[in-house]
């Protein structure tokens, strides 16, 4: 039987009033401790308000040299922050949608100037867009400790009312360093095989089930990228597997890393004039010296095609080696497309990003009829101008822009 989009149904244990989900975007709204706040709370309970299925956040640092370079990231580090965590889940509640927390360590893809810290990998390679160091091999200690942090991460995400966590697996932060073969040059333990990158997730998930019970672990992870020797859709299916066996609750298929550039939310044209109005490297450059670059960056930076649907494939293929649920996500702006994934069985639910960010009522916009497609251009700006204040949409246009 075909899933209906807009019937209740359960994920995880949780119920849901439909099959759409936001997934995590990144908002650059937290305090200096890394606290949700007011803005948090409008912007969460708008999107329940506006129909969301369930909500997934912007991702959560679970130690702080695995902070974002991106302005105000969440973190859950610390008890501290649980009781803002907590008044942000009860807003949240108060309209009956499931909440999850996304949590996170960002690896060699951040800035020691932000997180005062050295940057970290499970191998030192230099990454091509933070290139200001190279990172650090991790220790076998210091691999505990970010298992650790994992844990107490997800116990604070569970005592702070969270309905589960998303370990985020994908786009080439730290936990999908290590399941990449581009990444992952190690050869001990933690390295080389499959079954060897995937030991950290590993361990992550039986010791959250061992403090937490049942409590559910979603995954966000890559299908594929594009690195020479990376992550390909077969070993994705493998390790989805592995996934399964280790107790996960549900898997969201994404794919590519921060420096293949616009694969991971891709669109028609590169938001250079975004990048040089907002990245650390240009922002301060001559207004003359930015005309010039722009085009040049568009040039080095193409968006890989399709620009709509590009992670069916490995999100079916996964679905197809699995029972638990699968959550495909990635350009799916209308609901013939929508239909479509669930029609053919590709996955079982749907998540979005910049459909959310344009429209936070787009999913009650997509039941009651108002519409059939997102009104996202996906220009992207909003991808690119989070590094330099809150999220937003821009559609298309930088403040005093023509265009």
């Amino acid at each position: 039987m075909t899933p209906e989009i807009f019937q209740p149904t359960s994920l995880a244990g949780m119920t849901l009033p439909n099959r759409l989900i936001r997934s995590a975007t990144h908002e650059s709204l937290a305090d200096a401790s890394g606290a949700p706040g007011a803005a948090h709370e409008k912007l969460y309970t708008a999107l329940a308000a506006g129909g969301a299925g369930a909500i997934i956040t912007g991702y959560a640092g679970v130690q702080q040299d695995g902070k974002s370079s991106l302005m105000n990231m969440l973190m859950i580090n610390e008890d501290s922050l649980v009781p803002a965590y907590r008044k942000l889940t009860d807003a949240v509640h108060r309209y009956g949608t499931p909440f999850i927390l996304q949590i996170a360590h960002c690896g060699r893809q951040t800035r020691s100037a932000v997180t005062g810290m050295p940057t970290v990998a499970p191998s030192s390679l230099k990454d091509f867009i933070f290139n200001e160091e190279r990172p650090h091999e991790l220790s076998e200690s210091e691999i505990e400790a970010i298992i650790n942090s994992f844990v107490a991460a997800a116990g604070r995400a569970k005592k702070a009312g969270f309905d589960a966590v998303q370990l985020h697996l994908a786009h080439g932060y730290l936990l999908a360093g290590f399941l990449s073969s581009y990444t992952n040059r190690r050869r001990d333990r933690w390295g080389g095989s499959t079954e060897n990158k995937f030991r950290i997730v590993s361990e992550i998930l039986r010791r959250i089930r061992d403090a937490d019970g049942d409590y559910p672990v979603l995954v966000k992870m890559n299908g594929f990228d594009h690195r020479r020797g990376g992550m390909r859709q077969p070993e994705a299916v493998e390790i989805a597997r592995m996934l399964e066996a280790s107790g996960c609750s549900a898997i969201e298929v994404s794919s590519g890393t921060v420096e293949e550039g616009l694969s991971i939310m891709r669109g028609p044209l590169f938001p250079s004039e975004a990048l040089l109005a907002s990245n650390f490297r240009f922002k301060s450059l001559p207004s003359a010296l930015k005309k010039v670059l722009a085009p040049l960056i568009r040039l080095a930076m193409p968006s890989p095609k399709p620009w709509r649907g590009y992670n069916l494939d490995a999100a079916k293929a996964i679905r197809q080696a699995v029972s638990i649920p699968v959550i495909a996500v990635g350009g799916i702006h209308t609901l013939e497309g929508i239909k479509g994934v669930l029609e053919s069985g590709t996955a079982d639910f749907v998540s979005m990003s910049r459909p959310f960010v344009i429209e936070p009522n787009i999913v009650r916009k997509l039941q009651e009829g108002r519409q059939t497609a997102s009104r996202c251009i996906e220009c992207n700006y909003c991808a690119i101008m989070i590094e330099d204040g809150p999220l937003r949409c821009w559609h298309g246009r930088l403040p005093g822009s023509k265009r």
